[in-house]
């Protein structure tokens, strides 16, 4: 068995499963910073992640359900920096955390 370099693991291309959990995971990324930056320090560091589902709803993940309730007061705000990043979001959702991080 011949050994394949991460960079080529890491590489998309047609069928490619690997690259386009990667290019998602990149999305999250980009898309759960963006939310941050509109937010106060205290909710950002609150704000686990963020995703959109392809009926256009944004789910932002908090931390506690206490959390949640206070990031949902923002929902406005966080559906422009949504926009703001390029995305057609027609609503948002706020679940929380189940797993501990790591």
């Amino acid at each position: 068995m011949s050994i394949i370099p991460l960079e080529k693991l890491l590489e998309e291309g047609p069928g490619d499963h690997l690259g386009k959990i990667v290019h998602i995971a990149r999305n999250m990324g980009e898309l759960t910073e963006a939310l941050r930056a509109g937010l106060s320090e205290d909710l950002a560091a609150q704000l686990v992640a963020a995703a959109t589902r392809e009926n256009g709803e944004l789910v932002v993940v908090a931390s506690s359900s206490a959390w949640a309730a206070r990031l949902r007061f923002e929902t406005a705000s966080i559906l422009a920096s949504a926009q703001r990043h390029g995305l057609d979001v027609s609503g948002c959702r706020f679940i929380v955390q189940t797993s501990p991080e790591l």
